[in-house]
């Protein structure tokens, strides 16, 4: 097998006989070790071509076994990092790839493959090309993969998605991640595969943990969220990175997190899952740490008239300074989205208090004019996050709802059990100070 004084295709060739014996008797192992050296003899000579030749040649030989198979695109995976540039890498795992594709025993080891020729195109700047392969794989089926595999290789191509700007392909494929599986347990022991099950690989030494996972999940959705200018989503994924234990441990980490926290808190639309953000945001303890943040969430919550000049004359410069903290700065139209929560905020308020008002008193408790207050009232009862009415002619607005039939004459019943109840106890406690009273005469 080792004659070192014949020529290397002589040694192929030999070694492909003793393979195809091995293999007519079905010996794994012997197969296995002739097909490993004929890779190895192809590596040691630097033939490149002839190695990929190879590959093919025995992938295709008649009945050949999955066990030799496997071995051999491991085997020559372990070369790819040793080629001598980039041609080379490329035109090898090419190879790899067309030999394992189809082939559920070596699926794992084809996704690292595509994986690795995503890298390379993605720095020569085909980021297209890039995306297109990796959205080739659905490891979401693949048995046999670790969990943490499975997430990092479709954060990957999520991550690609959005450097292409392919925005509406990237929520596709971060679907396929439950938020859920990050909570799992991890300290808990495997469970042992049940008979006819398929072997649960352990995860390659450079895949991230769990908790790094979730911390990259959660900073693609913020780029996802951020496209759409989703206030709320982003302001949620903040808060999911803010719970993670390795950022809450460390005040340099949780401070800025916080604070992005409570920005797009303020500049999200008034809806329940917001408040109650709001509420449970302002209940933390590390806010004392960030005073300015808990003044402005505070006002958020107190049904007063915010004054939009005060507000952005003490938070300007905190507005501003965003810049220099994670995740950069709010965005471009932050700042006339934080006085429309500021007008939308003043408008709950007024209705809060008021039944009815006229739109001009509106105008002045806003420091608006008419026409301004209007359109932003119109827009709120559009939204439906006010229900509200108009009379343009009197310029009197009602922020009652009408009632039907149904509902006066129920209105009318209860006030008449009330009433009805009423009358009973006051009955009962004439009656019980009469008798009182006849006992003190008697006595």
């Amino acid at each position: 097998m080792d004659d070192e004084s014949g020529s290397l295709e002589e040694r192929i060739d030999a070694l492909l006989n003793v393979e195809k014996q091995m293999r007519q008797l079905g010996e794994v192992a012997a197969t296995r070790k002739a097909v490993t050296e004929i890779l190895e003899l192809c590596f040691q000579a630097a033939k490149w071509k002839i190695l990929n030749e190879q590959i093919v040649l025995i992938s295709k030989r008649r009945g050949q076994l999955k066990q030799v198979v496997q071995a051999m695109v491991q085997q020559a995976m372990q070369y790819i990092d040793r080629t001598p540039d980039d041609d080379t890498k490329i035109e090898l795992i090419k190879t790899l790839s067309n030999v394992s594709a189809g082939k559920i025993y070596v699926e794992n080891e084809r996704a690292r493959l595509i994986k690795e020729l995503a890298k390379i195109k993605e720095k020569q700047g085909l980021i297209p090309e890039a995306a297109e392969l990796m959205q080739e794989i659905a490891v979401e089926t693949f048995g046999s993969m670790a969990k943490t595999e499975k997430i990092a290789f479709i954060l990957e191509q999520v991550r690609l998605c959005l450097d292409h700007q392919d925005y509406v392909r990237a929520q596709i494929l971060s679907r396929k991640i439950s938020p859920r599986v990050f909570e799992a347990d991890t300290s808990k022991e495997k469970k042992r595969p049940k008979e006819g099950e398929s072997i649960v690989e352990e995860a390659p030494s450079d895949i991230p943990s769990l908790l790094e996972l979730k911390h990259i999940y959660y900073q693609l959705m913020i780029r996802y969220y951020s496209h759409n200018n989703d206030y709320l989503e982003i302001c949620r994924s903040y808060k999911s990175i803010y719970e993670i234990p390795s950022v809450k441990g460390d005040q340099s980490q949780w401070i800025p997190v916080l604070r992005k926290i409570c920005w797009y808190l303020v500049l999200s639309p008034h809806d329940p899952m917001q408040s109650s953000l709001l509420n449970a945001t302002l209940e933390d303890k590390n806010l004392l740490e960030i005073p300015h943040f808990k003044v402005l969430l505070k006002q958020l919550v107190t049904m007063e008239v915010i004054q939009w000049t005060a507000l952005w004359a003490l938070f300007k410069d905190e507005f501003d300074n965003e810049k220099s903290f994670l995740g950069g700065s709010l965005g471009d139209k932050a700042a006339e989205d934080l006085k429309l929560r500021v007008i939308e905020h003043n408008i709950l308020v007024v209705s809060k208090y008021y039944s009815r008002i006229t739109l001009k008193r509106l105008a002045d408790l806003l420091s608006f004019t008419a026409q301004e207050a209007e359109k932003h009232l119109s827009d709120m009862v559009v939204s439906k996050a006010l229900i509200a009415k108009m009379d343009r002619p009197l310029g009197v607005i009602s922020f009652q709802t009408t009632k039907d039939s149904n509902e006066i004459l129920n209105s009318w019943s209860t006030n008449l059990e009330k009433l009805l109840d009423l009358v009973e106890k006051s009955c009962h406690q004439i009656h019980k100070e009469t008798m009182v009273h006849k006992l003190a005469l008697k006595a």
